[in-house]
């Protein structure tokens, strides 16, 4: 029998069987085969007297392809476990191992940095065993998050109506909240500004003799303008060669940052894109993937890649655009087991594959490529000049710059926000004394800090500790999606049932949900990972201070009293009020359980607009009820399309599988492979 390479994505294994000789069949695990049970204490799948065993289960509707892996393993002369090369990839093997039986001595683990036919070849030779320190930590990560997700979830719902709390979107929530309450606190200052207006350039009042100025309001702004001439004198000219360094490639949360702010990107479509360019694209004579692994925190690049691309360079724009490969900052928190994401070929411009990707792909490729190019060209080189004007001891200062090298701005320039402002040679004026146009007071107001957009929520979490980078887009994801946010401007609102499940939480788990201990966290989780600290350990130190918290909370909460809706009940004269059950809301007796009178819904369709795109046909998913009132979610194109779930849809889309997100059980999953 062949060798065995198991991969989590179908599209990745079509991409690597054709590189590797007829001796290897590759198949696909689909993402993840097995997950915590939903039994036990709390339903937790983990025996939390028992050192936190947890319970594995195959995943809902698995079974059929756990049996194919499992003859195929069987029969197999040796099992390559080829998953993603990260820590949850490096858990997948082990489930796979584990639920496979497959033997020490028949398997070997092998990641793909890259979907290429000479990293392919070269990494199934360079085989290893499963790294368990990689897999305690995956493990722990997601009984952390099982148990506080799991618990919170169903004490929001009981007591507030929130749909779910989790360890790390709580946080986020909470980042969101406090910013709107800061924005809500924030009294404006007055302030003014005088502007010198001449015929080419302005200047700005920025001191009185040898003092920075303040003016606070127009009587202040008057009296200055009251002992001002027309006339200005030069009192210095300034001329500074300055260079401006490129940014190094993209990792997970800038590669997302910039996507939004430059393409209009959504975290989690962004992530869907790049998994797509990584897996592999059809080419004329080639199925490559384009770009290397796209969960990273590192920018590190190979030598190989900057040699390459050094010597593009040198052949395309010339020997004085060489530069050097930017490394950033250093940062405590980087896991550098991975390249920066950068193309896997400089040679493959994005104009040469533009035929074969759509136009997000291509939009996205061009931006990794050129980002990538632009890191290891030279410095950008400007004059930047300073001219100070003095006015009866006001002194007035105007800036500009001028482009005297374009370096890497010969390719990065459409990404970049700055531009030149170019001053007149100050130098040529036969005089020093220049008359103005007019001087003019300008009103101000203090701004408060802005809310968060989506790029500034990620570069927040990222410079606090907060999260990975695999978790930046379903953390979003999940906020939106319960209602805890809404989107104005681009910028996230929190509703009020976020704000009202935020103070839930910091009313009872401030010590829990809070950024400096969820950051500890990530780096316990992190020292778990690279052997430093004990994963039992580390569980028994959280349970021991969650499980009193919870008690208390379970307790002491006080429960949010349904909503009435003015009407009353035919068959006790109680109020009706709007419930919550596991279907959506309804409409019930106040008395309930002593009257269990429930109002019978119309059998109008729940809602008529797109929720999302069908996976199979893509006409719109919308919501509908089965004879019984019971909703679902299925394709407007039926019955020619028979697509349906039980589960909302997110909108977005699995990027191991291609089929639809949905909320099931609190979580954002994929009902296909259950990739939480």
């Amino acid at each position: 029998m062949k060798n065995i390479v198991i991969v989590e994505s179908p599209a990745k294994s079509k991409t690597i069987e054709k590189y590797l000789a007829g001796d290897y069949k590759v198949v696909s695990s689909k993402g993840h085969i097995r997950d915590l049970a939903t039994t036990g204490k709390y339903g937790l799948g983990v025996d939390l007297d028992n050192d936190f065993k947890p319970n594995y289960v195959i995943i809902k509707g698995k079974n059929k392809d756990v049996k194919e892996l499992k003859k195929l393993v069987d029969s197999a002369d040796h099992v390559y476990l080829a998953t993603d090369p990260d820590r949850e990839g490096e858990i997948i093997s082990w489930h796979l191992k584990e639920e496979l039986g497959i033997p020490e001595e028949k398997y070997d683990r092998v990641t793909f940095r890259e979907i290429t036919k000479d990293v392919v070849l070269e990494s199934i030779k360079e085989h290893n065993k499963i790294d368990m320190n990689l897999v305690k930590g995956a493990e722990t990560r997601r009984i952390l998050d099982r148990i506080i997700g799991f618990r919170l979830s169903k004490l929001m719902q009981y007591k507030t109506g929130g749909k779910s709390a989790g360890r790390v979107q709580s946080v986020a929530l909470k980042l969101i909240v406090d910013r709107e309450r800061e924005i809500l606190a924030f009294v404006p200052k007055e302030y003014w500004t005088i502007e010198a207006d001449f015929k080419d350039f302005t200047a700005e009042l920025f001191k009185y003799k040898d003092k920075d100025i303040e003016i606070n309001n127009e009587q202040e702004a008057d009296e200055i303008l009251s002992k001002l001439s027309n006339s200005f004198n030069i009192d210095s000219i300034e001329e500074k060669e300055k260079k401006k360094a490129a940014r190094e490639v993209f990792k997970t949360s800038t590669l997302q940052q910039m996507a939004s702010t430059k393409l209009n990107f959504a975290a989690s479509k962004t992530m869907k894109i790049a998994q797509k360019l990584y897996e592999g694209v059809d080419l004329v004579k080639e199925t490559v993937g384009l770009i290397t692994y796209m969960r990273t925190d590192s920018v590190r690049l190979s030598d190989e890649f900057i040699g390459a691309t050094k010597g593009y360079i040198k052949n395309t724009y010339g020997e004085e655009y060489v530069g050097y490969a930017k490394t950033g900052k250093k940062n405590a928190n980087i896991q550098d087991a991975h390249e920066g994401i950068r193309p896997t070929s400089i040679y493959r411009t994005p104009e040469s594959v533009k035929n074969y990707l759509s136009n997000d792909e291509y939009k996205l490729y061009k931006l990794i490529y050129t980002r990538a190019l632009a890191s290891i060209m030279a410095d950008a080189k400007t004059l930047a000049t300073t001219v100070i004007f003095e006015n009866n001891d006001y002194y007035f200062k105007t800036t500009g710059s001028v482009l005297t090298f374009d370096g890497y701005l010969k390719v990065y320039s459409e990404y970049e926000d700055s531009e030149d402002k170019i001053l007149p040679n100050f130098k040529e004026y036969q005089s020093k004394v220049i008359p103005a146009n007019a001087i003019n007071k300008y009103q101000h107001f203090t701004k408060p800090a802005s809310r968060y957009t989506e790029s500034s929520l990620i570069k927040e979490l990222e410079s606090l500790g907060i999260g990975r980078p695999s978790t930046y887009a379903t953390i979003i994801s999940t906020i939106k999606d319960h209602d805890y946010v809404k989107i104005e401007d681009k910028k996230f609102v929190p509703t009020e049932m976020g704000i009202e499940t935020t103070d839930k939480l910091q009313e009872y788990f401030s010590d829990i949900i809070n950024v400096k201990y969820t950051a500890s966290m990530e780096s316990d989780l992190d020292d778990i990972a690279e052997a430093k600290k004990d994963n039992i350990k580390v569980l028994h130190e959280f349970y021991d201070k969650f499980a009193p918290i919870m008690d208390d909370a379970l307790k002491n909460m006080t429960k949010k009293a349904p909503t009435q809706t003015g009407e009353v009940c035919p068959e006790c004269g109680g109020d009706l009020v709007i419930r919550k059950g596991k279907f959506g809301e309804f409409v019930a007796c106040s008395n309930y359980p002593k009257c269990k009178y429930i109002k019978k819904e119309t059998k109008e369709k729940v809602e008529s607009e797109k929720i999302a795109e069908c996976p199979k046909c893509h006409k719109d998913i919308i919501a509908r009820k089965t004879k019984r009132g019971k909703i679902f979610y299925g394709c407007s194109g039926y019955p020619k399309c028979d697509y349906a779930t039980w589960y909302k849809p997110t909108g977005d889309v699995c990027p191991k599988c291609g089929n639809l997100m949905v909320n099931k059980n609190n979580n954002v999953v994929c009902e296909n492979c259950e990739k939480e």
